[in-house]
């Protein structure tokens, strides 16, 4: 495997990752990218300035996975947006090497801090479901994961929960914050 760049004329390349999106997120994000019209355009979103486009590739060239990082706050925090791996190939590694391919790619262009923010719309988490007003932070620190919500791959990778949006989806629908500093080192 090997992860590379994904460029604007790599037509091939960009139409595999489109179908890895509306796959990839049809469980988990119902409608956020229903059809590869729309899936294409959120990777030809990912070429724009401030951004980084990153495909994991096997030795046929086949795409396996897809992460992208947009730049914020002048460089320094990088949010990590999107993850996405082939369902036939998850839990080989692949997300968990191209997170720390963009981890370094961050650190190459200066940035200190990616952030990423990690949905749950369909009661994954003690966070769903509920009202989370007023006391979010004792919500966020009681934390349990009801249905392999992917907020614990993060974890595994370093970042750390640094807040909720209560409601970001809907009533009870919370987005999870997390983050990473790429360049303090943390026990």
């Amino acid at each position: 495997m090997k992860i590379v760049d994904l460029l604007p004329d790599n037509e091939p390349a960009i139409h595999q990752v489109a179908a890895l999106v509306v796959e990839g997120f049809a469980d988990h994000w119902p409608g956020s990218w229903p059809d590869l019209e729309s899936a294409l355009e959120e990777v030809r979103e990912s070429f724009e300035a401030g951004r980084i486009s990153r495909i994991a590739l096997d030795e046929d060239s086949t795409v396996l996975g897809w992460i992208g990082g947009i730049s914020q706050y002048r460089g320094r925090v990088w949010e990590l947006h999107p993850l996405v791996v082939s369902i036939r190939h998850q839990g080989k590694g692949i997300g968990r090497v191209l997170v720390a391919d963009l981890e370094d790619r961050v650190k190459e262009r200066g940035g200190l801090t990616i952030t990423l923010g990690t949905d749950d719309v369909d009661d994954q988490t003690t966070l769903s479901g509920i009202n989370l007003f007023p006391n979010v932070c004792e919500h966020i620190a009681r934390i349990r994961n009801l249905k392999r919500h992917p907020y614990e791959f993060y974890q595994k990778q370093g970042y750390v929960i640094v807040g909720v949006m209560p409601d970001a989806n809907g009533l009870g629908k919370p987005d999870i914050l997390m983050g990473k500093s790429v360049v303090r080192h943390t026990h």
